[in-house]
């Protein structure tokens, strides 16, 4: 090899691993949802919980979910006031851009109303979340982990 042939090489592989860097970049606007899952339910429970992560790269809101394993789902927010837990439903939860957004225990979740099967865990749950970003509505199809906690 003469060192022009190496030369050439190797900026070849820089050019290669630049434009593979560039490919795998989140793209502008692009919605992320990562840990969804499901409290598990007992049998006869009609109600349940999904939480997850959610993150936009522009400002977003989710507006609405969707489950086959409930007739309902709403976003509902929790609070603690007076020594009361509140849990109310949200219109929407605002999605800052580029912030993790958590529905999680104690906090923001999606509340699962009479449900259609008992939530056994090792299963999944299918959710559709519509994210609202200017004037489109995003539909994004994920699927939860039942969980026992």
């Amino acid at each position: 090899y003469t060192p022009m042939k190496v030369l050439t090489y190797l900026a070849a592989l820089v050019l290669l691993l630049a434009a593979t860097v560039a490919c795998t970049k989140k793209p502008a606007g692009a919605i992320s949802v990562t840990d969804a899952w499901v409290r598990a339910t007992h049998p006869g429970q009609q109600t349940g919980a999904a939480y997850l992560s959610i993150n936009s790269a522009t400002a977003a809101s989710l507006i609405k979910v969707e489950s086959p394993a409930a007739a309902h789902a709403e976003i509902h927010s929790m609070e603690m006031q007076d020594g009361i837990m509140l849990m109310r439903e949200m219109d929407a939860l605002v999605l800052p851009a580029n912030q993790n957004v958590s529905l999680a225990p104690g906090g923001n979740h999606i509340m699962l109303m009479n449900l259609k099967q008992p939530m056994i865990a090792g299963e999944k749950v299918p959710l559709k979340l519509s994210i609202k970003r200017g004037d489109e509505t995003i539909q994004m199809d994920v699927q939860a982990d039942v969980r026992k906690n």
